[in-house]
């Protein structure tokens, strides 16, 4: 049997930079990930099975074809084995979830079965989120995801994260994405402080959160929450929605901040960043 976590994956700014000719748009964002998320399992069998629990466990119970499922015949046609997804973070919500998943079942699964593929490219198959899933550190993402760069040299921070219980499907928000393009960020080499971070991180956007506001007010009224804790430096909606965060100066300060968070339905969790244990790719 092997397990691996499958930790949340926050966009502390979304740039989108330009459309392609077949409609997909390009991205500039850092992402991080914190120490949150689901729980995959894998255990030999003689045929391919799934099975989900955990408290966001049953929205996905009518899905016909889990990205679980999806990841292990993209890997092996063929091959079986028992899969289990304790799914802690809720469904369609902006930090990653699916795409965590999906790249644990392949780290996993790949083990499982010794096998020697080459991952990345199989996860790009996937998603768009999934490449940078694959590692679960702190990566620059462009393209429309599959280039990863290395970020500047991270102060220690943290971070709390609520979701009001609402889905943003991510193709209506670009449809309803207004204006322009947004240059890349220009980021230094290092943040020597959270509150060097969290200025340069004002002079970033992320381009989809107005649109998102839009087609879900409650994610207004989230971010105005975040913003009134004491100490948030600085709140934004993650990826396309509907999660947003806040930075703290410290894992401590945001575990505290979300602790008083205390709205019906609202699913909320503070802390810090998400420590590598797994080895390179």
């Amino acid at each position: 049997m092997i397990s691996l976590f499958a930790p949340a994956k926050v966009n502390l700014y979304l740039h989108v930079t330009a459309k392609r000719e077949d409609g997909y748009h390009l991205l500039d964002s850092l992402a991080v990930f914190p120490a949150v998320g689901d729980n995959v399992r894998v255990e030999d069998a003689a045929a391919l099975s799934l099975e989900i629990s955990g408290p966001f466990g049953a929205v996905l119970q009518a899905e016909a074809d889990n990205l679980l499922l999806r990841a292990a015949r993209l890997l092996a046609p063929g091959r079986g084995a028992a899969l289990h997804l304790e799914k802690n973070l809720p469904v369609a919500s902006g930090i990653g979830g699916g795409s965590a998943d999906a790249a644990a079942a392949l780290r996993a699964l790949s083990q499982l079965w010794a096998l020697n593929a080459e991952l990345p490219p199989l996860a790009l198959q996937l998603g768009a989120d999934v490449p940078v899933c694959l590692a679960s550190r702190p990566a620059r993402m462009q393209g429309i995801g599959e280039i990863l760069a290395t970020v500047p040299r991270l102060p220690e921070f943290g971070m709390v994260l609520v979701n009001p219980g609402v889905a943003v499907p991510t193709p209506a928000v670009f449809k309803a994405r207004q204006g322009g393009f947004t240059p890349a960020a220009n980021l230094p080499k290092a943040w020597t402080s959270v509150d060097a971070m969290v200025t340069d991180l004002l002079n970033c956007t992320n381009d989809l959160q107005t649109a998102a506001i839009g087609i879900q007010p409650v994610i207004g009224e989230v971010l105005d929450t975040l913003t009134a804790l004491p100490g948030a430096k600085l709140a934004r909606m993650s990826g396309s929605g509907a999660t947003c965060f806040a930075i703290f100066a410290t894992p401590a300060e945001a575990a505290a901040a979300a602790a008083v968070i205390s709205h019906p339905g609202w699913w909320r969790w503070g802390g810090g960043l998400y420590e590598q244990t797994q080895p390179d790719l």
